[in-house]
């Protein structure tokens, strides 16, 4: 393990000096390759005269610093705690080390990209004051500044903080106890810098990431008016829903581990990466690691065998061919995004297929699932204007990705027709999907009920998405638009919630 341990005591030989010494001995132990800033024998400005920290050139002092925390894994800041918080000189440090650019960079006046991510910290500090009492009654303002304001703004996450006091009563066994304390601190890195308990948090923090669940909702909503569409004002067959609804979930983990595991290459390029694009981000982080996703997909893709089994097993006999091919048909499609040969992702067709998978896909896995016809032309009707809502979503989405996309050899639609062309496709599928769902309310009564607020609202809606998509067409378009696609997901809703509500309400369900 890199190690970089930060003396920010403004004596070298005062407790947090000997402290300093004694986890350094205990990661000398541990065989952690570790380095040292001594921060009193630094040469360097603290105050920020510049409008922007990035604007005032470092000292050859801080130039090392930076290249020493960009090396580091795991850091470890000692200081005194002092009027409740850290002393000048380590916030002097901060101020002039931490720039825009190096530790962090500002996306929109409210997002920012945290640069330092990955990166562990301790935090070792002396006081005169009980830590009992500077926990609950001060609430350690000095430790919420240090670990969350600052480091954990630029991604840096705590891992262990040892609070060393009342100092002012302490006599030298206590003091060789801390100083104990401190050398095993450092020893502990020969299994790393988090503990058990912790590694296991982050693993499963990490797969919680990897199946970026924000994208299910949707899915499952338009899964279930297929099932209710099939009942026709019956209740459903709860053991077919569950069991349709869990094979499409598995195969939508494995789609979405397929993607992280396939776009590998552009997502690594990948510098305006988002909630929404740029992959789950586990893989190039080094949260997961290959092994570990490739189990993932085996997995998943197993599961997913296996619940459609059970699911075929559950179903009337007269619908489990129809139930069989269509998983089949749509699962291969989900798959095919990104997975060779023909990763159609790559070749200006996965914004089809998502859109095809997302709304016919999930819709005929729940009408089939509760004994409906694969020909039957309702659910396919319902399709047709949910689909044409998903595109702005997924279109927008690759805007982001453009340039690392071209730089991977991905030919993704924002790619071959460019940012300004993909924004106008946008706006035409959103003009175009609330006209579709009230023309088939007009021309379908038994569709009226069930596609009239999705035409009134999912209108009303667009004027709003498209007001915005203008300003893309018009100027040049951000490198991050996280608004606009959240703006494009909120408009599916109008396509597949209304149709939901009525169908619930339908009687007998």
């Amino acid at each position: 393990m890199r190690c970089l341990l930060i003396l920010a005591h403004p004596r070298r030989d005062s407790l947090c000096g000997a402290l300093f010494d004694a986890y350094a001995g205990g990661a000398r132990q541990a065989g952690a390759e570790y380095r040292e800033l001594i921060l009193s024998e630094m040469r360097f400005d603290p105050d920020v005269h510049t409008v922007s920290p990035e604007l005032q050139p470092l000292e050859p002092d801080l130039v090392r610093a930076q290249h020493d925390i960009a090396w580091a894994e795991h850091l470890v800041f000692i200081y005194p705690t002092w009027w409740g918080t850290f002393p000048a000189l380590l916030k002097g440090f901060l101020d002039r080390v931490l720039t825009p650019g190096f530790a962090f960079r500002h996306v929109t006046h409210d997002k920012w990209d945290k640069l330092l991510a990955g990166r562990t910290v301790d935090l070792i500090t002396t006081m005169d004051t009980p830590p009992l009492i500077y926990r609950l009654v001060y609430r350690a303002p000095g430790r919420q500044a240090l670990a969350r304001a600052t480091l954990g703004y630029c991604g840096l996450r705590t891992a262990r903080v040892d609070t060393f006091g009342p100092v002012v009563a302490s006599d030298i066994s206590q003091r060789n106890r801390w100083l104990d304390r401190a050398r095993s601190s450092g020893s502990r890195l020969i299994h790393g810098a988090l503990s058990p308990a912790q590694r296991r948090l982050q693993r499963l923090f990490a797969w919680l990431a990897a199946l970026r669940l924000q994208f299910y909702p949707m899915t499952w909503i338009a899964y279930t008016v297929g099932a209710l569409t099939a009942g026709a004002g019956k209740p459903m067959s709860m053991a077919p829903y569950l069991l349709g609804y869990l094979t499409l979930f598995l195969l939508e983990v494995a789609t979405v581990f397929l993607n992280d595991w396939f776009d590998f290459d552009s997502d690594r390029r990948n510098q305006n990466a988002g909630p929404f694009t740029g992959g789950s981000r586990v893989l190039v982080d080094g949260r997961l690691d290959r092994a570990a996703m490739r189990k993932g997909i085996g997995l998943s893709l197993l599961a997913a065998l296996a619940a459609l089994v059970a699911l075929l097993a559950a179903a009337p006999a007269a619908s489990a061919i129809a139930i069989a091919a269509l998983y089949a048909v749509f699962a291969t499609l989900a798959l095919i995004y990104t997975v060779p040969p023909l990763k159609l992702s790559h070749r200006g067709f996965g914004e089809l297929d998502v859109a095809l998978t997302h709304s016919a896909g999930a819709i005929m896995a729940g009408y089939v699932a509760q004994g409906g016809g694969w020909a039957d032309s309702l659910p396919w009707l319902l399709a047709l204007p949910l689909g044409l809502s998903v595109l702005p979503s997924i279109l927008l989405a690759g805007c982001p990705d453009r340039d690392a996309d071209q730089a991977a050899a991905k030919r993704t639609l924002v790619v071959i027709l460019g940012k300004r062309s993909t924004a106008r496709l946008a706006m035409g599928a959103t003009v175009a999907a609330p006209a579709l769902a009230a023309l088939l309310s007009v021309a379908r009564p038994d569709m009226a009920a069930l596609l009239g607020w999705s035409a009134a609202g999912g209108a009303v809606h667009g004027v709003w998405l498209v007001r915005r998509l203008r300003r893309f067409t018009a100027g040049e378009m951000p490198e991050r638009i996280d608004g606009a696609i959240v703006l494009a997901l909120t408009f599916i809703l109008w396509f597949c919630v209304p149709p939901l509500i009525a169908l619930m309400r339908a009687p007998g369900s």
